[in-house]
């Protein structure tokens, strides 16, 4: 049976409806979504102030929307790995241990991207 484009439209917005909800359960039950969020808030808030440029609004973008994906991803492979086994695998660790680690390469870059961006626009106000 084929769908008509208004089965297609409802499944999308489905697919939608999934997603937030996803990213509404990671700001709820996790910390560092929570922290990348209010810093991510914090560094908009600068961003305004400070009227940067079109470019640097696109790597400020890129930087909160890969640290939001990433920790997205993060939790999803722990959630998936505490769902295969409770009992402690070196191999569940690792995959853990991964994932986290991938987080904390792009926070690293994210802290340099906005240090490039906000130190000179930041001593220029300060002076």
């Amino acid at each position: 049976m084929l769908m008509d484009s208004r089965d297609k439209q409802v499944q999308l917005w489905k697919s939608f409806s999934y997603a937030l909800a996803g990213i509404k359960t990671a700001l709820w039950s996790e910390r560092n979504m929570r922290i990348h969020f209010f810093v991510s808030l914090l560094v908009i808030g600068c961003s305004i102030f400070f009227s940067i440029s079109k470019l640097e609004w696109l790597f400020v973008i890129v930087a909160i929307g890969g640290i939001f994906s990433l920790e997205l991803v993060n939790t999803a492979i722990e959630r998936v790995v505490d769902l295969v086994t409770d009992d402690y695998h070196p191999l569940a660790k690792q995959a853990k241990d991964l994932a986290a680690g991938a987080v904390f390469i792009y926070a690293i870059i994210a802290v340099l991207v906005g240090s490039t961006i906000f130190l000179p626009y930041f001593f220029r106000w300060l002076i």
